[in-house]
């Protein structure tokens, strides 16, 4: 639960000792950026996983004042936290304990992705003053959840025949890229187009076909159909692999990761710093000790990669190994003292390395570098509206 805090003290020392700040107005942005490319398919924001370590409630409300018509989570209790905030927006969630609580889902007005046939009947039982709205999912290629193609015509059969009984509304047909190749995206493309030629067969006439997710919905027309989802584009990071940038599409990463130096220590050539001794002082240098590490969210692999902070100006490599709680950087002979501030990641219009810098140095992706953040992190929610002009703070 986010609490108004006084953030008006000039000094570093009133903020947490390990923050990262969320700009709801970023998110707002990105997303009436993306919703202006991908027109006239909606926009469903996608808050998974507390909204990619954003927070989930904040982030769906700034998503939606930007444009978003829907929200889309992985399960139902993910769906129920927005409901309980009181966002009434239509919410799609599609990942299901095999005992998860539809009932509940139908009352709440949760929109149910359904994957298989046993899903689709738990889903016609669920009448709580009304029919299920369900969304079914076809498995283009990606082999997880989905109903394969081979079963697609019965379970279009099926759900068409409940729908006529006046048990569940089909209002989705949808599925989910590999993102392997334009080749593989092509044939997914077809697959989904025999998916909804079969749908319409059967009598069904689903309002939401949904397929492209941030990278394709950016990059490709024809996968656009009437909704989009967007996850990691909203929150002001790339989606591709190429190269391609958040600053080349026009978005501003919504999250910055800061912290105070925690101590200054000056070496002779030859020091070897943090664990295994990976890292060896080439010249008389001075190290900043940053308290953080992998148990926060940074990640070890990134030892040794290339990552680097922002501190006192300037960019400043990591050296050494992550350490559970802090790692090291190397300040030369610039004068840096404890309590100075340290940006580990956020907007590269101030100067500091973007998340997806750290990817990179990781050998992940933006993703897994944000989603990761602990709970030692203090989120710091600034923008959002005229609600928005205090910073509010969820307490690590």
């Amino acid at each position: 639960m986010t609490a108004p805090v006084d953030d008006t003290a000039p000094d570093a020392a009133s903020r947490p000792f390990r923050e990262a700040v969320i700009d709801l107005d970023a998110i707002a942005r990105n997303v009436r950026t993306i919703a202006q490319r991908v027109a006239p398919a909606e926009v469903m924001a996608v808050v998974k996983a507390d909204a990619y370590g954003h927070g989930a409630v904040e982030a769906a409300r700034a998503a939606l004042a930007g444009g978003a018509t829907r929200l889309g989570v992985a399960d139902l209790d993910e769906a129920f936290a927005l409901r309980s905030s009181g966002i009434d927006a239509p919410i799609l969630a599609w990942l299901h304990d095999p005992d998860a609580d539809f009932a509940r889902a139908v009352a709440a007005d949760v929109e149910l992705g359904i994957s298989n046939l046993a899903q689709l009947e738990r889903a016609a039982s669920a009448l709580q003053g009304g029919p299920a709205r369900v969304h079914l999912k076809i498995d283009t290629g990606l082999s997880r959840n989905g109903v394969p193609e081979e079963d697609w015509a019965a379970a279009v059969a099926r759900a068409a025949e409940l729908e006529r009984e006046g048990r569940l509304v089909v209002v989705g047909v949808f599925s989910h890229f590999a993102n392997t190749s334009r080749d593989v995206d092509a044939a997914q493309r077809a697959a989904f187009e025999r998916a909804l030629a079969a749908a319409a067969e059967a009598g069904l006439r689903p309002a939401t076909r949904h397929l492209a997710s941030s990278e394709q919905a950016i990059r490709d027309a024809q996968a656009r159909y009437d909704v989009v989802r967007i996850g990691i584009g909203m929150y002001g990071l790339t989606p591709f692999g190429d190269g391609t940038t958040c600053t080349d599409l026009g978005l501003t990463p919504a999250m910055t990761l800061r912290t105070r130096v925690a101590a200054v220590r000056r070496v002779t050539a030859g020091t070897g710093a943090s664990y295994a001794h990976i890292w060896h002082a080439d010249r008389a240098t001075t190290l900043a000790l940053v308290p953080l590490g992998y148990a926060d969210g940074i990640p070890r692999h990134a030892s040794g990669g290339g990552a680097e902070v922002l501190l006192a100006g300037a960019r400043r490599p990591v050296v050494g190994r992550v350490a559970m709680d802090q790692f090291i950087v190397d300040v030369g002979d610039d004068r840096v003292e404890a309590g100075d501030e340290v940006v580990v990641f956020g907007d590269p219009a101030t100067g500091a390395p973007t998340a997806d810098e750290w990817a990179e140095a990781a050998g992940t992706i933006g993703y897994e570098i944000v989603t990761r953040i602990g709970p030692r992190v203090a989120r710091t929610y600034t923008g959002g509206g005229p609600q928005g002009a205090e910073p509010r703070r969820d307490p690590a």
